[in-house]
Protein backbone atom coordinates (compact mmCIF):
# COMPACT_ATOMS: atom_id res chain seq x y z
CA UNK A 1 0.00 0.00 0.00
CA UNK A 2 1.26 3.21 -1.10
CA UNK A 3 1.56 6.66 0.91
CA UNK A 4 -2.02 8.51 0.34
CA UNK A 5 -4.05 5.51 -0.92
CA UNK A 6 -6.50 5.03 2.48
CA UNK A 7 -7.28 8.90 1.86
CA UNK A 8 -8.01 8.05 -1.66
CA UNK A 9 -9.87 4.94 -0.90
CA UNK A 10 -11.81 7.27 1.79
CA UNK A 11 -12.79 9.77 -0.80
CA UNK A 12 -13.82 7.51 -3.73
CA UNK A 13 -15.92 5.65 -1.16
CA UNK A 14 -17.37 8.83 0.03
CA UNK A 15 -18.03 9.98 -3.66
CA UNK A 16 -19.35 6.51 -4.13
CA UNK A 17 -22.04 6.63 -1.28
CA UNK A 18 -22.87 10.32 -2.13
CA UNK A 19 -23.68 9.63 -5.40
CA UNK A 20 -25.51 6.45 -4.46
CA UNK A 21 -27.65 8.49 -2.15
CA UNK A 22 -28.51 11.10 -5.18
CA UNK A 23 -27.02 13.85 -3.38
CA UNK A 24 -25.19 16.75 -4.82
CA UNK A 25 -21.53 17.25 -3.67
CA UNK A 26 -23.00 20.28 -2.47
CA UNK A 27 -26.04 18.89 -0.66
CA UNK A 28 -23.98 16.17 0.79
CA UNK A 29 -21.23 19.09 2.30
CA UNK A 30 -24.09 20.55 3.71
CA UNK A 31 -25.76 16.87 5.38
CA UNK A 32 -21.97 16.73 7.00
CA UNK A 33 -21.30 20.14 8.10
CA UNK A 34 -18.30 21.18 5.41
CA UNK A 35 -17.74 23.08 2.44
CA UNK A 36 -18.65 21.86 -0.57
CA UNK A 37 -14.50 22.56 -1.86
CA UNK A 38 -13.32 20.97 1.05
CA UNK A 39 -16.25 18.35 0.07
CA UNK A 40 -14.61 17.62 -3.15
CA UNK A 41 -10.95 17.58 -1.70
CA UNK A 42 -11.91 15.12 0.42
CA UNK A 43 -13.95 12.88 -2.25
CA UNK A 44 -10.06 13.37 -4.58
CA UNK A 45 -8.17 12.13 -2.18
CA UNK A 46 -6.64 15.65 -2.00
CA UNK A 47 -7.55 16.30 1.54
CA UNK A 48 -5.38 15.04 5.00
CA UNK A 49 -8.41 14.12 7.17
CA UNK A 50 -7.29 13.39 11.13
CA UNK A 51 -8.91 10.44 12.60
CA UNK A 52 -11.72 12.39 14.39
CA UNK A 53 -12.78 14.37 10.60
CA UNK A 54 -13.24 11.16 9.67
CA UNK A 55 -14.91 9.58 12.02
CA UNK A 56 -17.24 12.86 12.86
CA UNK A 57 -17.89 12.36 8.56
CA UNK A 58 -19.26 8.73 9.24
CA UNK A 59 -20.72 9.43 12.10
CA UNK A 60 -23.11 12.18 10.18
CA UNK A 61 -23.79 9.58 7.79
CA UNK A 62 -24.47 6.85 9.70
CA UNK A 63 -21.48 4.50 8.21
CA UNK A 64 -18.84 2.49 9.72
CA UNK A 65 -15.54 4.34 9.00
CA UNK A 66 -13.47 1.14 8.95
CA UNK A 67 -15.70 -0.14 5.57
CA UNK A 68 -15.19 3.56 4.37
CA UNK A 69 -11.57 2.82 4.31
CA UNK A 70 -11.74 -0.23 2.85
CA UNK A 71 -8.71 -0.22 -0.12
CA UNK A 72 -10.61 0.12 -4.08
CA UNK A 73 -9.59 -2.90 -6.19
CA UNK A 74 -10.19 -2.54 -10.09
CA UNK A 75 -13.64 -4.02 -11.10
CA UNK A 76 -14.84 -5.24 -14.88
CA UNK A 77 -16.00 -1.89 -15.22
CA UNK A 78 -13.19 -0.23 -14.12
CA UNK A 79 -15.18 2.21 -11.22
CA UNK A 80 -13.53 -0.07 -8.44
CA UNK A 81 -15.34 -1.92 -5.98
CA UNK A 82 -14.60 -1.93 -2.24
CA UNK A 83 -12.27 -4.91 -1.02
CA UNK A 84 -14.83 -6.49 1.46
CA UNK A 85 -16.57 -7.81 -2.27
CA UNK A 86 -20.24 -6.60 -1.69
CA UNK A 87 -19.46 -3.15 -3.13
CA UNK A 88 -20.84 -1.71 -0.03
CA UNK A 89 -19.81 1.44 1.79
CA UNK A 90 -22.65 1.71 4.24
CA UNK A 91 -25.92 1.85 4.65
CA UNK A 92 -28.20 4.82 4.04
CA UNK A 93 -29.54 7.15 6.18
Amino acid sequence: MALGDLQRAFGANLRRLRQSRGLSQEAFADAVGVHRTYMGGVERGERNLTLKSLESICQRIDVDPVKMLGRLEPSNNGTGSCASGDGSVGSAA
